[in-house]
């Protein structure tokens, strides 16, 4: 399977994805035999609630990138459906105008087993179409929640969608997305409300901090491919600027340091969980009082540390 994905076969690429969907037992092997040969593609985290177009955007940013003789990558993930078994979605079937392209590979994506859920397995599942060769890899998640905001914070450039009459401006600042945006896109601009969409967005931007890279808000309609033009260059003009400020070594630097820490404490909630269950007198100190959750917690990492690190 490595050498499948090395080698930009599309087969081997698609079942080293469902290894990480399922967290496979060979995942580790396999992560380690892909690694080295990673973090050449740009990646960009497209987000916003169900309904504003982010599938047709993605659409017709393959398309441009296509034009400029970049090879495509999309990974639409489904973090808010753990118990579907998959991450089918309608809509992407708009995609499939470029599914007979050899330089585009189209995967939808759900976590069934992977341990620490999407915001662990949709970075390896990127790394993977980095490894086979994909210059260009957009992440495309279905709302606006935490996870999902976890998920689009997860890539070099951040694209929140947004569209009038939704009402998501407000749930954007709840989601803190405000804080992880480097591109803002009012798509289906079109509409009657789009102009107070843009004018919310400035405004909420003037009450943050500053910061080195000014947001770019735009507006388009993607099913008429306006603006995406514009979109494109605001997405590789921000590229540029991280790469030439050094932010992008920095930001993928602190990416993979959480994401080892997540993977550590998942595994060490795997076992402190396992100890908790085969430890019925643990369990009754504490119920009968005798000892606190402090403490009690503290004898779970003293006896985490005495069996050695959690296992890979």
């Amino acid at each position: 399977m490595i050498e499948g994905v090395l080698a930009g076969d599309r087969r081997a690429v698609a079942r080293a994805i469902s290894a990480v969907e399922d967290g496979a037992p060979e995942l580790p092997e396999l992560s380690a035999g892909l690694y080295a040969r990673t973090g050449r593609a740009a990646t960009v985290g497209l987000t916003g609630a169900p309904g504003v177009g982010k599938s047709t955007l993605g659409t017709e940013l393959v398309r441009i990138g296509r034009g400029a003789g970049r090879s495509m990558a999309v990974l639409a993930v489904d973090p808010t459906s753990p118990y579907t078994g998959g991450a089918l979605l309608g809509d992407r079937v708009r995609m499939q105008e470029h599914a007979t392209d050899p330089g585009v590979f189209i995967r939808s994506m759900a976590t069934r087993g992977h341990l620490g859920g999407m915001a662990l397995a949709a970075p390896e599942a990127v790394r993977i179409l980095d490894a086979s060769g994909y210059e260009r890899v957009i992440v495309e998640t279905v709302g606006v929640g935490q996870a999902e905001v976890d998920v689009a914070a997860a890539t070099d450039t951040a694209v929140v969608v947004l569209a009038p009459g939704l009402g998501d401006a407000v749930q954007m600042a709840k989601a803190g997305i405000l804080e992880t945006a480097d591109v803002f896109v009012v798509n289906k601009s079109d509409r009657e409300g789009a102009h107070e969409v843009v004018r919310e967005v400035h405004q909420m931007l003037h009450l943050g901090a500053p910061r080195d890279w000014e947001p770019p808000v735009l507006t388009t309609t993607a099913t008429q491919r306006e603006g995406i033009d514009e979109l494109w260059d605001a997405i590789e003009a921000h590229r540029a600027h991280v790469e030439a400020s050094g932010a992008l070594e920095a930001k993928r630097r602190a990416r993979l340091l959480r994401e080892v820490e997540s993977l550590a404490a998942e595994r060490f909630r795997a076992r402190a969980s396992a100890a908790l269950a085969g430890d019925a007198a643990l369990a009754g100190d504490l119920t009968e009082r005798r000892i606190d959750p402090y403490r009690a917690a503290a004898m779970l990492v003293a006896m985490a540390a005495e069996a050695g690190a959690p296992d890979a």
